[in-house]
């Protein structure tokens, strides 16, 4: 199966090590995204085309819009608020692990305001990776047994939450309480088969990384070095499968006016030099229109 025929890197943007955490800010009109290994935030306006970057001093994994203006940033040392007007920041609180072998990774805030955050556990030898909630009383760990946290979403109505493990190659979905923060019900929405040590990547099909859900519910998910997006449905059946012409996407998110512009970031950081070659648009962020809109942005609240 071919790529979509209007799939295009973002014009004049440099490429990325490894793209990561898309969000669309509808009052912006921009897209934000973080080069984690890079140690950057990347922001780009779609009228005018302006590209620009912000530099910081340790690995940047994810951020979401704070209401009443600026970004919530999740760095390897901890949470931050970030004003890219002033590029003042502000540390919301400290890591909850050891920095020497773990990380915050994927992020987002629930449609209540509250911001969930996983954690990648470098070794990646055992599940100690954790997902927290972030909110008015502070940083707490909700859940574990995961080697790399990803996937964060929630459905249309608030009612259930994603969470997917990409060492693991599996999907989950928790029953939300969106009025307590809690979830619960932690079950497998879908389970891929992990590469075989002899099994060449043409005929693999990836590990699930980052997702947003659409209007109808769908998820879309990056398989990453599958060189695909998935579109799921609640019950975990694909209903579509988008071939991309890089190994490695990382995430996809709804934007542009009417949410029916689909972003996705990709790696290219320690990527085999002959597979660069061949994918040029290794580390941009791609875009193509798709028919389901997406879901707005949810920002994030620091006080109740």
């Amino acid at each position: 199966m071919a790529a979509p025929a209007d799939l295009r890197p973002l014009p004049d943007v440099p490429a990325s090590l490894l793209g990561e955490s898309p969000l669309w800010h509808a009052g912006e009109g921009a897209l934000y995204w973080c080069d984690i290994p890079g140690h950057r935030l990347e922001r780009w306006h779609a009228a005018s085309g302006e590209h620009r970057g912000w530099d910081f001093d340790t690995d940047v994994a994810c951020a979401a819009p704070l209401l009443g203006g600026g970004l919530l940033l999740a760095l390897r040392d901890g949470l931050w608020t970030f004003d890219p007007s002033s590029g003042r920041r502000q540390r919301l609180c400290d890591a909850p692990y050891d920095p020497q072998q773990e990380r915050f990774n994927d992020g987002k805030a629930d449609p209540w305001g509250r911001f969930w955050v996983s954690t990648l556990y470098e070794p990646r030898d055992r599940p100690a990776a954790g997902l927290y909630r972030f909110d008015a009383s502070g940083l707490q760990r909700i859940a574990g047994d995961a080697t790399v946290g990803n996937g964060l979403a929630w459905s249309p109505d608030g009612g259930t939450m994603y969470w997917a493990d990409t060492q693991a190659h599996r999907i989950d979905c928790l029953d939300y309480h969106g009025e307590t923060g809690q979830a619960s019900g932690r079950r497998p929405l879908a389970q891929f088969p992990p590469k075989e040590p002899s099994q060449p990547l043409d005929g693999y099909g990836g590990r699930p990384d980052g997702a947003a859900v659409d209007s109808e519910g769908a998820y879309w998910v990056a398989m990453f070095e599958g060189a695909r997006l998935l579109r799921l449905s609640p019950g975990g059946r694909v209903l579509q499968a988008v071939e991309l012409p890089v190994r490695c996407p990382t995430m996809p998110c709804f934007g542009g006016p009417d949410l029916r512009t689909l972003f996705v970031t990709t790696a290219r950081d320690k990527r085999p030099p002959e597979e660069l070659a061949r994918q040029p648009w290794a580390g941009c962020v791609l875009s193509m229109r798709v028919e389901v809109p997406g879901l707005p942005t949810h920002f994030a609240q620091l006080s109740s």
